[in-house]
């Protein structure tokens, strides 16, 4: 069964850098592709990053610029590099993936907390 296993959550100062890692377990890496959304407290589960199998990446406007999306295939993992933290970027971390040639994305993370302070 899929699995994906987060790390790296924790607490930084705005202005601060973070990495969030996910491992993806029983399937294969490089027919999945992987997603990363957060969850603020009250608010909904929103769209942070994207990468597919071939490599191709997708940002939501409010982290763009300041956020890497990458995976290495070698790890089975994929990370998610934020830069230029801000206070509003607190929220639960959530990776999340799908079966290349479906689309739905059914397998989630157990969810990370990223907590930036002014």
């Amino acid at each position: 069964q899929v699995q994906l296993v987060q790390s790296g959550g924790g607490m930084v100062q705005a202005g601060g850098s973070l990495t969030l890692s996910c491992t993806a377990s029983g399937v294969f890496f490089g027919n999945i592709n992987l997603r990363w959304f957060r969850q603020a407290p009250g608010k909904e589960r929103i769209f942070v990053a994207s990468i597919a199998w071939s490599g191709s990446t997708d940002y939501s406007e409010s982290v763009k610029g300041r956020s890497i999306i990458s995976r290495d295939s070698n790890k089975n993992t994929v990370y998610l590099v934020m830069n230029s933290l801000k206070p509003e970027d607190t929220a639960v971390y959530y990776c999340n993936a799908g079966i290349l040639g479906t689309s739905e994305y059914p397998y989630w993370g157990q969810g990370t907390q990223v907590i930036v302070s002014s």
